[in-house]
């Protein structure tokens, strides 16, 4: 989700890739949260529901920002197309950054 909302935000609708790749993020975001706490992390107690919630949220801000500058950075300095950009990004953060996080702090 994240990836072809970038990608549309950019190729269709002219959108600069650094906001696109937020737009990614945040759809990707909401995506990432129903499927990981649902099928990663098996967490479907109700009562955890807002507190899995904010956590996550806060989570996501730092994906955020790390995303966008990690995006620009390498898409303006290693002079890469942003879509292969995009993908190194997301792969690095999710492994070092995202899922590291959500299974010790968001879904424990």
């Amino acid at each position: 989700m994240d990836f072809a909302c970038t990608i549309v935000c950019v190729e269709v609708l002219g959108v600069w890739y650094g906001h696109a790749g937020i737009v990614g993020n945040i759809v990707g975001a909401i995506t990432n949260f129903v499927i990981g706490r649902q099928w990663v992390f098996i967490s479907s107690e109700t009562t955890n529901l807002k507190q899995q919630a904010l956590r996550y949220a806060i989570v996501w801000m730092g994906y955020v920002a790390l995303g966008f500058l990690l995006l620009v950075a390498v898409t303006d300095y290693v002079n890469i197309n942003y879509g292969v950009a995009k993908v190194l990004v997301a792969i690095f953060l999710s492994v070092t950054y995202n899922y590291v996080l959500q299974k010790k702090y968001v879904f424990k």
